[in-house]
């Protein structure tokens, strides 16, 4: 289990080897603070999900921001970046032409404005779909429905390639605000927009019929960062990467009789190897090893059954592998 672990019961960092002096592993695997010439500025949705999942992350990954939206530019006060607050269809072409160096941007927005920027991480976060609905009242015999029909959309660049890939002849009107409303109010047939529970859909009488397309959340760059720039990221991408391996992830402790150890080991689908640790009854010793929280009560399961005993569980903020 070669992995660093973060609890965020302690805050202290543990190291699978625990019999390697604190000293000796301080000096071998700290990493040194760098002297950054420079600042990274990351353009973010002022308001909504997507802002508090972006907000959420980088607290996660223990970038200090300031909650406060007032100011449209605010500084880390620990950590060479700025964040600066945008409507969410500004992003990619503000990233683009160097105005803001990186941002979070739904991929449904990137798509639809088609700039010229990195896609440098998929984040997991902020998941939707863009999909065509129609009035439920309708019986929907297939894509071809919508061959000569009046589409009211915010996403017309989208909308516009499916077509053209399907061969259908629509009329796609452009709108934003509530596109939701507008078979009832007669000015389309069908809808495209996004839709993540569909209860908005629900609530104006709608029937999801076709999704065009998935999305979620991008981290984006500039092309043309410096190297002080992109060395600030590669940080920033570290340490997103350990929040990211430690969700949905537990760490276990918990005491075992040696003569199931075998057996015990066995069970458990750990990073690499538990680490063993002798206790003072020398028909015992101590296991620790990392969960899955998908499988973690099968295992638990097994594990009870072969007779481990006082099992610890703490949660962990972050890994590194």
């Amino acid at each position: 289990m070669q992995a660093f672990l973060c609890f965020r019961c302690s805050k202290i960092w543990f190291f699978s080897h625990l019999f390697v002096p604190l000293q000796r592993f301080i000096s071998k695997n700290t990493i040194k603070v760098r002297d950054y010439n420079d600042m990274l500025r990351i353009a973010v949705q002022s308001k909504g999900r997507l802002f508090e999942d972006t907000i959420n992350l980088l607290t996660e990954a223990d970038i200090k921001i300031s909650a406060s939206r007032r100011t449209l530019l605010v500084q880390s006060s620990n950590f060479p970046l700025e964040v600066l607050y945008l409507r969410d269809d500004d992003i990619p072409q503000s990233v683009a032409s160097g105005v803001a160096d990186i941002g979070v941007v739904g991929e449904n927005e990137f798509v639809e404005r088609h700039e010229d920027a990195e896609v440098i991480s998929r984040l997991g976060f902020s998941k939707c779909r863009l999909s065509l609905a129609i009035p439920k009242s309708i019986d929907y015999p297939g894509l071809e429905w919508f061959n000569g029909k009046k589409i009211a959309t915010s996403y017309p660049y989208i909308l516009r390639r499916f077509l053209e890939e399907k061969g259908i002849n629509a009329d796609i009107h452009v709108i934003t605000g509530s596109v939701e409303i507008s078979p009832g109010i007669g000015l389309a047939d069908g809808i495209f927009d996004i839709v993540s529970s569909g209860s908005t859909l629900v609530s104006n009488n709608l029937s999801e019929v076709e999704v065009v397309m998935q999305s979620e959340a991008l981290l984006i760059a500039n092309k043309n960062l410096s190297e002080d720039k992109r060395q600030i990221l590669a940080d920033m991408l570290f340490r997103f990467e350990a929040v990211k391996q430690a969700e949905d992830k537990k760490y276990v402790r918990m005491n075992a009789p040696k003569a199931k150890l075998k057996e015990i080991i066995e069970v458990l689908p750990g990073l690499k190897s538990p680490t063993i640790i002798p206790l003072a009854d020398e028909e015992w010793c101590s296991v620790h090893t990392v969960l899955d929280q998908k499988r973690f009560w099968e295992i638990i399961g097994k594990l009870k059954e072969l007779g481990a005993q006082g099992i610890l569980v703490t949660p962990i903020e972050k890994m590194i592998l």
